[in-house]
């Protein structure tokens, strides 16, 4: 109940600050005469009294108060105080259009005087005043509620811009083991996934009879070519061995293995299949016994010296991501260790369901502690430059608005909408609105904002 009445003692000014809402919701202020110890006020609706403090068998304990103990007669003078403020739309700006406390906001008067609650003297609010939101709060008020201020200035924006990776191949750097000729799988020399592998390694042996003639055809070409030497016409034989030899090339036998059947003067009836770069192998579809036929991916390897780190950045945070960014990568399974790259490519279209896009980061992995599908934080130094700002605190949004305070002097506080930029830290990119050295409020804005919707054109505010 205590912890109701503290509450009770902020809610009420400010419901009592807008007349316009008492008259239409019927609300009426009550005081409770044997609360000692704290706030014993509350408002409802209606007046059929609801005591909050005294239980359920006292709910009728207390008196009814009056609103105009907070600047403000019944709830239909109220209406007419809300009207007469507004009314007249397209007057002389300077003309004064009410008179209110700058301890009290939420005092509204036709006329001078002294506020009822401190009994301080009323300051005039004119009527652009009012248009526009503008409201009094002196140091003293200010100190009160908690409002501060500063200065709208220019100074660096920028910091690091954090997002989650995943390790993955380097897509430059994935090569596929496959046959231009069907056969049979003989002897497999790697079998196990994962196994490393050097260029020119034999992978596999091919038993291909197609493969065997064609080697067969080759040695009858040089054995023509070497019968045709004494005649007139040695051309011919010539040209056949070099088809001969040709085609064996384009089903992908080397030189040194070509030159092997021809220095031998045999085919090779089981083709040693060799690795065609270094690598891991990290695919493997093929088992010994097992019938190929042409384009049949076998292997796949990868170099993994280095690979890619793949972040995710969230759709909003991409327009400060740009190709040669630095980044820093860590791994959550090597606490304390650091790798450091650079941003090698941003991709050029969105996840649509997580409404991100990815960015490329290229590192070196000589050790090999960097293993695809891990996952990886990331973070990117971002530097924007100077930038004109405002705290975060400072900035209120209503819809698709963004406002401030800018202070007057003399105690007037008035709303300035503003567009927002790139919001980093604490800070908050001020593209218009404001210029450099304004002052603005940067902290208990939100009470301020209460009372300026009440005193300007609530049309601003929506």
């Amino acid at each position: 109940r205590q912890a109701f009445g503290e509450v009770s003692r902020f809610v009420m000014p400010l419901v009592g600050a807008d007349p316009a809402l008492v008259a239409e919701l019927e609300l009426w202020p009550y005081l409770c005469p044997m609360v000692e110890d704290g706030f014993g006020e509350w408002f409802q609706p209606g007046d059929e009294m609801a005591n909050p403090y005294m239980g359920e068998e006292m709910l009728t304990c207390g008196t009814s108060d009056d609103w105009a103990v907070r600047g403000v007669g019944s709830a239909a003078e109220a209406l007419a105080h809300a009207r007469a403020v507004h009314a007249g739309e397209g007057g002389d700006p300077a003309e004064v259009a009410f008179w209110t406390c700058p301890m009290h906001p939420s005092v509204g008067a036709a006329e001078p005087g002294r506020c009822p609650l401190c009994g301080m003297d009323l300051v005039p609010v004119t009527r652009g005043e009012a248009d526009s939101g503008v409201v009094i709060v002196d140091a003293g008020r200010r100190q009160e509620i908690g409002v501060t201020t500063t200065t709208v200035t220019v100074r660096p924006l920028g910091g690091t811009l954090s997002a989650v990776g995943r390790v993955t191949f380097d897509a430059s750097r994935l090569t596929d083991v496959t046959v231009r000729i069907g056969g049979y799988i003989e002897e497999l020399h790697v079998d196990r996934p994962g196994q490393p592998v050097r260029r020119g390694q034999p992978l596999f042996t091919l038993y291909s009879p197609e493969l065997y003639a064609a080697q067969q055809e080759l040695l009858t070409a040089l054995a023509s070519q070497r019968a045709a030497a004494g005649t007139t016409a040695p051309e011919r034989a010539d040209y056949l061995v070099r088809a001969a030899r040709e085609r064996l090339r384009l089903w992908d036998l080397s030189a040194e293995q070509i030159d092997r059947v021809i220095s031998s003067g045999q085919a090779i009836e089981r083709l040693p299949v060799l690795s065609p770069a270094s690598g891991h192998v990290v695919e493997k579809d093929v088992v010994a016994g097992a019938a190929v036929e042409p384009g049949m991916r076998l292997y796949r390897i990868a170099a993994l010296d280095r690979v890619w780190v793949e972040a995710e950045v969230y759709e909003s945070e991409l327009s400060r991501v740009a190709v040669g960014q630095p980044a820093t990568v860590t791994l959550p399974y090597l606490p304390g260790k650091t790798f450091h790259g650079r941003v090698g490519f941003v991709y050029p279209y969105l996840d649509g369901e997580s409404r991100t896009g990815r960015v490329r980061i290229e590192l070196a992995n000589t050790d090999g502690l960097l293993k695809p599908d891990m996952y990886a934080n990331v973070e990117l130094t971002t530097g924007l430059g100077e930038r004109l700002v405002v705290p975060r605190s400072a900035v209120l949004h209503a819809g698709r608005r963004s406002f401030v305070f800018l202070d007057l002097g003399e105690g007037r506080l008035r709303p300035q909408q503003v567009e927002t930029g790139v919001a980093e830290g604490e800070w908050v990119e001020v593209l218009s609105g404001v210029e450099e050295g304004d002052t603005v409020v940067a902290s208990g804005n939100f009470l301020v904002a209460a009372e300026s919707r009440l005193r300007s054109a609530i049309e601003q505010w929506r």
